[in-house]
């Protein structure tokens, strides 16, 4: 994320909404998570250059409304669109919809009118939304 942020400082915006529902994997405070991202995971010193958001849910009756937009618009990752949450027993919340954030690490690309354009499963590399952010800037009116 860090790396497609710098690329288009001008012309992109990268948000993170970190997430405790799967596995329990951000149990930190929204104090902690900087901190915990710059010592211990991915750890190195690593800083986000982009917009940290603080922990909301993603699925379930107390779905943060950016997400119940995302998924209403985009309801499954165009390149696995099988894919749910493979452990049941991670299954924390309620209702589970099809729609649902399978996993850390979804990704959702949206146009610069605040359209949602595509949405990747947690195993497309990130790196490679870059050629679908290309193609909507060239899109977009500067």
């Amino acid at each position: 994320l860090n790396q497609l942020q710098s690329k288009y400082p001008h012309r992109l915006v990268v948000l993170g909404f970190p997430c405790n529902q799967f596995g329990y994997q951000e149990n930190c405070s929204n104090g902690e998570i900087l901190h915990s991202l710059e010592h211990v995971r991915p750890g190195g010193g690593f800083k986000p250059n982009f917009t940290l958001f603080e922990k909301c849910d993603v699925n379930g009756a107390n779905t943060h409304p950016v997400f119940a937009y995302l998924k209403a618009k985009l309801p499954y990752p165009e390149d696995d669109s099988s894919s749910l949450m493979q452990d049941p027993r991670f299954l924390v919340w309620s209702p589970v919809t099809r729609a649902d954030i399978s996993w850390n690490f979804e990704k959702f690309l949206i146009g610069p009118e605040g359209e949602p354009f595509k949405r990747y499963s947690k195993n497309f590399p990130t790196i490679d939304v870059e050629p679908d952010i290309q193609r909507l800037l060239r899109l977009t009116k500067t």
